[in-house]
C-alpha cells in the first residue's frame, strides 16, 4: 500500500517560532521581550514627537515628557541599559566614587562625628534636655 502524503500547510512567522520552541517559558520570554520592545519604541516615538516640529502641523500644546521619559528609561533598564548624567559640580563624575575615596570619607566622618549607643531596657522613656 502506498502512503498518501498530505501537502504541508504554510506556516507564518509565528507558527515557525512556536514550532521551534516547545517550552512555554521560552515562549513567554520572547513575548515579554517583544512587549518591552513595543513599549520602548512607543515611548521613544512620543519623546521624539515632543521635540520635533512636523511641517504643516501646528502643535497647540507641548506635553510634559517626564512620565514618558521615566517609562523610556525604565524599559531601557530592563534590557540592562542604564542612563547616567555627568555632574560637573564638585568634580564628581556621574556619582561614582572609588573605594579609596569612600574609605577616606568614612575615616573622616568617624573622627568628626563620634557615635554613642544607648540601650533602653524600660519603657516609657522620657527624654528631656539638660539645663545649665
Amino acid at each position: 500500500m502506498a502512503e498518501v502524503k498530505k501537502p504541508e500547510e504554510k506556516k507564518g512567522i509565528l507558527g515557525k517560532i512556536k514550532e521551534g520552541m516547545d517550552d512555554k517559558e521560552e515562549q513567554l520570554l520572547i513575548l515579554s521581550t517583544f512587549v518591552r520592545l513595543g513599549i520602548l519604541v512607543w515611548s521613544a516615538g512620543i519623546l521624539t514627537l515632543n521635540y520635533v516640529e512636523i511641517p504643516g502641523y501646528k502643535q497647540e500644546q507641548k506635553i510634559d515628557p517626564t512620565f514618558i521619559a521615566s517609562v523610556f528609561t525604565g524599559t531601557l533598564a530592563t534590557f540592562g541599559v542604564q542612563t547616567s548624567s555627568k555632574k560637573k559640580e564638585g568634580g564628581s563624575s556621574g556619582g561614582s566614587i572609588s573605594k579609596k575615596d569612600m574609605e577616606a570619607l568614612i575615616a573622616k566622618a568617624s573622627e568628626t562625628a563620634p557615635a554613642q549607643t544607648i540601650r533602653i531596657e524600660q519603657a516609657p522613656v522620657k527624654i528631656t534636655p539638660e539645663t545649665k
